[in-house]
């Protein structure tokens, strides 16, 4: 069932305000750091949504060059419902595309990869993988205007009310635009105002079945069709049908206006006024017009959003007198914008949320602590708790995974969409890093919400996630240790062949169990005893020369590129987790120095930023801790609107958003037992750091 947002406000604000500090004018805080464009920056692409539903504009307002915009930060309109697979004429089967192998565990595992041959196996992998695709639900932009038509632009995105205002002319001709999404719809609204009266062109895309791209194939009208399905004086309800996947675009306005349809999957909207608007709702299922003005709707949004600055975690940064201070707030503030509108539905998102594709419009399990942990932490449990019940749906799938592998409980997958089908993969397969990420979430909604139904929400998911942990890991008699191995780490250059105990997921392991027994005690059972026996026995991080290594299998850790490069997963083990005793206080530091100084920097990702930053506030080194979150490398950059760019195929990455949300909340609220005062900021006089509404890490 879907949430409202509207009411979790009403629900959520008696008991949020009175607890707020007024100390930091939260508004004025906001405010500054809008978004302002002033020219056609295809890198600065605005958004509205609500998590479940996003819409991105040009500089107009809507979407009119998306081809101009295509290779930048693209113009989509996504949901997490919209979802299409292409015909399989040739009847390809899930249980072509496993592989068996033996990794030791006792018995054989069966893994979905990419296979390289037999024909028929590799074509039937390329399926599964390319299917389901998320849609690009369709182009809502002006028509028959041009870039060079545009000038004097001027166009903010109010993150205090949501709301995107865009001014400019055309032709001369002054243009005014609101551009809102309705914070519990599937709606975007536009309000218009010109005498330049330009008709609104609806235009409905094939989707290309692409890796990474604007998921828009214009060239194939004639493999989907537009309907109109009926209409009112005010309204037209639209079915756009792609092979055997139909959704729905109930379009109303208000003003003179005349719907035309321009082509197979085109339609127009004339105005004959000056000032007018619309409102444009998707859904899977036909609908009922909503009654509701594009003003009614920014009213909306303006509320929501209200709301949302005035609770939950806030960083001002505003006293600092260190020069990175101003661009590290914007940064921490569009951050909070972009993951609530792109990264809270129903759904875990993907990596490039609600804005275009990346890996076919799926979903990573891995990069959900990325995305989301940082809503309990600023006090917006209620965001991920709009998510995290997937989790239940996806269950059986997980239990079935685990069970052709020969393990108990649950083995979430790595590469996914709404129906849970693992996709397959040479590398996800074999990860299990996401496999503790389904507890340490729950246990920071629990944290965040101690009387609420959390336990008894989440609890057999905990138990099945623990179980399956419990099976995974092998027993060492002659060392009288148990191990991890055939695995792919977080540090995806390892090979799963070859692997066995690398740090980061040992240290998980060690707070998975322990974190799921505490569960067991809180509903009143017993602690599973083989949980504290495996967790009292667990391989000790291995070392070489006072340095871990990205394995125990990887003694050349630090002489061999291959090590050294993609993530420095080793640092997670003190950061994102809380210290261990499967760790060493001063290997761990002698480990982090070497790391921060000789690491292939530019091999790394948008979270690896943050997972420095959390290890060196972890370790008591504010200095760096600010070095690292701040780094000036490629993909630590921070575009106009707030996005992480990454590379050309990654123009946006919002784990890297939600890493420096969460590295940001553990370099101020600290963590358990912590007693130092904002404990990644140095203490020079130059970060004045004020916060409210933050809650510290485990």
């Amino acid at each position: 069932m879907r949430i409202s947002l509207t009411l979790v406000c009403a629900l959520s604000v008696a008991t949020a305000m009175p607890a707020m500090s007024e100390t930091i004018d939260r508004q004025a805080l906001v405010k500054r750091n809008n978004p302002h464009v002033q020219s056609v920056d295809t890198m600065a692409s605005l958004t509205v949504g609500n998590g479940e539903f996003a819409f991105t504009a040009d500089v107009t307002g809507l979407q009119t060059f998306p081809e101009v915009y295509r290779l930048g930060v693209p113009l989509g309109t996504q949901s997490q419902w919209g979802w299409h697979s292409f015909s399989n004429p040739e009847q390809y089967r899930f249980d072509e595309t496993l592989v068996e192998y033996d990794f030791g565990h006792g018995h054989k595992e069966l893994y979905t990869t990419q296979i390289k041959t037999p024909d028929r196996a590799k074509k039937a992998c390329d399926w599964y993988r390319v299917n389901p695709h998320r849609l690009h639900l369709g182009i809502i932009g002006f028509d028959g205007i041009n870039q060079s038509d545009l000038s004097d632009i001027d166009q903010t995105l109010d993150l205090w009310t949501g709301s995107i205002s865009s001014d400019y002319k055309v032709k001369g001709t002054p243009v005014s635009v609101k551009t809102s999404c309705h914070p519990d719809r599937d709606m975007v609204s536009a309000e218009i105002s010109t005498r330049a009266r330009i008709p609104v062109t609806l235009r409905f895309p094939y989707p290309t079945g692409g890796h990474a791209d604007d998921a828009c194939d214009w060239t194939r009208d004639s493999l989907h069709v537009t309907e109109l399905v009926s209409s009112t004086p005010n309204s037209a309800l639209l079915s756009h049908t792609l092979d055997s996947t139909t959704y729905y675009i109930n379009v109303s306005w208000k003003g003179n206006v005349t719907p035309e349809r321009k082509g197979r999957n085109e339609w127009v909207l004339r105005p004959q006024d000056d000032n007018w608007s619309f409102t444009a709702e998707y859904s899977a299922n036909p609908i009922a017009p909503a009654g509701l003005t594009a003003s009614e709707v920014r009213d909306e949004a303006s509320r929501y959003w209200d709301y949302f600055w005035r609770s939950g975690g806030v960083v001002d940064f505003s006293h600092c007198t260190d020069p990175r201070a101003r661009e590290l707030e914007r940064r921490v503030l569009l951050s909070q914008y972009l993951l609530a509108t792109q990264c809270a539905g129903s759904t875990p998102p993907q990596e490039t949320g609600l804005t275009y594709n990346s890996w076919f419009g799926k979903f990573h399990l891995e990069m959900i602590w990325w995305h989301q942990s940082q809503f309990p932490l600023y006090g917006r449990d209620y965001l991920l708790a709009r998510t995290l019940p997937w989790y239940e749906t996806a269950r059986p799938v997980a239990r079935s995974i685990a069970e052709r592998q020969g393990f108990d409980g649950v083995r979430w997958m790595k590469m996914t969409d709404p129906s849970a089908l693992e996709a397959p993969s040479s590398v996800g397969s074999f990860l299990i890093w996401q496999q503790p990420h389904l507890i340490y979430l729950a246990e920071l909604l629990h944290r965040a919400n101690p009387s609420g139904n959390v336990i008894e929400k989440y609890a057999d998911q905990v138990e099945e996630t623990a179980k399956f942990m419990e099976s995974f890991v092998t027993y060492d008699s002659e060392n009288n240790r148990y191990t991890l191995r055939g695995i792919i780490p977080a540090q995806e250059t390892l090979r799963a062949a070859e692997t066995v105990n690398p740090p980061f997921e040992l240290s998980y392991w060690h707070f998975g169990l322990l974190t799921a027994n505490k569960w067991r005690e809180r509903r009143g059972l017993p602690r599973n005893a083989k949980w504290d026996e495996i967790v009292s026995s667990l391989s000790h991080l291995a070392a070489k020369d006072s340095l871990y290594l990205a394995a125990e299998t990887a003694p050349e850790t630090y002489h061999d590129i291959r090590f050294t490069s993609d993530h420095m997963a080793v640092l997670g083990a003190l950061g994102i987790l809380p210290e261990s005793p499967l760790l060493e206080f001063d290997t761990m530091n002698s480990t982090f120095d070497w790391i921060y100084d000789n690491w292939n920097w530019d091999k790394t990702w948008g979270w690896d930023y943050p997972t420095t930053a959390m290890c060196a506030t972890r370790l008591g080194e504010p200095e760096k801790a600010v070095n690292a979150i701040m780094m000036d490398k490629r993909t630590n950059t921070y575009l106009p609107n707030g996005h992480n760019f990454q590379d050309n195929r990654l123009r946006c990455y919002l784990p890297g958003n939600g890493g420096l949300l969460t590295a940001i909340a553990l370099m101020t609220a600290g963590w358990d037992g912590c007693e130092v005062k904002n404990p990644g900021f140095p203490k020079d006089g130059t970060w004045d750091v004020r916060w409210e509404g933050i809650n510290p890490l485990p």
